[in-house]
């Protein structure tokens, strides 16, 4: 079989941890009360790895896809285990229709508040501005500063702080993969938590797309209006996947430098420096993933320092019990 081109691996914060997406597999690393590091990997659906994952436009449909829904399902493996760490007694952690439940009311509320409400201003201004165009644009810049001022003012919050800095943790292993560095804490303090293929760059890159694509459209009455701000989402994504990725592997070029420019500055309020606890998270994601793609034996857990056995190697999440148990 002929060799396959590197993977660009990257991922995502959770509650107390770290998301990687490998190539076949995703890798979850959570910190647990008790100071140890449970690891999670499962194989990612082929609908997200098949062909179409390479045609233009729609790998950034796809990808936006597989984001959200394997977002919701490590949020929730980690808010499992944060529930559990709070009441060891319980069966299960959060059931599924409550994330779902959520899922849809965060849906909605993001929809109508950085999409509908920068619209319905803009309307409302229609007969001072005089111009579609200009309407489009002033939308657009509403549009951006709710996008600012809501990371603003969630990244006040204590929890939130934790997961930036995890968020951090997860760009700067990143980094330290792909400049082929082993992954140490050593190593990946050596990077910043800014990355040109972070999903805070691609919002950025979705409002900007936005007053393009909608701009097209030359001033439909307001229920088009409303109505196009929903449905031409997936195609707005879609082309904003596209400038990302195009970023994202010419970060060296003046021009790859230019586009990632903006995305890399607002990953100044969406991540911060992260400790070596966390960076550890963020390194066993990594490796958690890689070790899934290669077929590799994964630990369960990884235990404190202090403990009697560092790593816990039995069972593996690929083994059964023991035959001496």
């Amino acid at each position: 079989m002929a060799d396959q081109p590197p993977h660009m691996y990257g991922g995502q914060a959770v509650i107390e941890g770290v998301m990687i997406r490998g190539r076949d597999h995703f890798g979850l690393a959570v910190r647990r009360e008790d100071g140890s590091i449970e690891l999670h990997h499962e194989p990612l659906s082929a609908l997200y790895n098949g062909r179409p994952r390479r045609w233009p436009l729609v790998r950034g449909f796809l990808t936006l896809l597989e984001t959200m829904l394997l977002g919701i399902k490590t949020l929730q493996l980690s808010a499992n285990m944060a529930a559990m760490d709070r009441d060891p007694d319980a069966e299960e952690g959060i059931p599924a229709w409550v994330m779902a439940s959520t899922l849809g009311i965060s849906l909605v509320f993001g929809i109508g508040l950085f999409f509908i409400t920068p619209l319905m201003i803009a309307w409302a201004l229609n007969p001072v501005l005089n111009s579609d165009l200009l309407s489009e644009i002033v939308e657009g810049v509403i549009r951006m500063v709710f996008l600012l001022g809501y990371i603003t003012l969630i990244g006040r919050l204590n929890d939130v702080k934790r997961v930036f800095a995890y968020h951090g943790a997860e760009h700067m292993t990143v980094h330290a993969h792909e400049a082929n560095l082993p992954l140490t804490v050593e190593n990946v303090r050596k990077f910043g938590t800014p990355h040109a293929r972070c999903g805070t760059a691609f919002l950025l890159t979705v409002v900007v797309v936005s007053v393009v694509v909608f701009a097209l459209l030359l001033g439909p009455p307001l229920e088009w209006r409303i109505a196009s701000r929903i449905l031409l989402l997936p195609v707005i994504a879609a082309v904003s996947y596209e400038f990302l990725r195009f970023s994202g592997t010419h970060q060296d070029a003046w021009f790859g430098k230019m586009i990632a420019q903006p995305g890399l500055w607002l990953q100044k309020l969406t991540t911060r420096e992260p400790d070596d606890a966390q960076i550890e998270v963020a390194i066993k994601a990594m490796e958690t993933a890689i070790a899934a793609d290669a077929g590799e034996p994964i630990a369960k857990r990884i235990l404190p320092a202090d403990s009697p056995s560092f790593e816990s190697r039995l069972p593996t999440s690929d083994e059964g019990p023991s035959d001496d148990s």
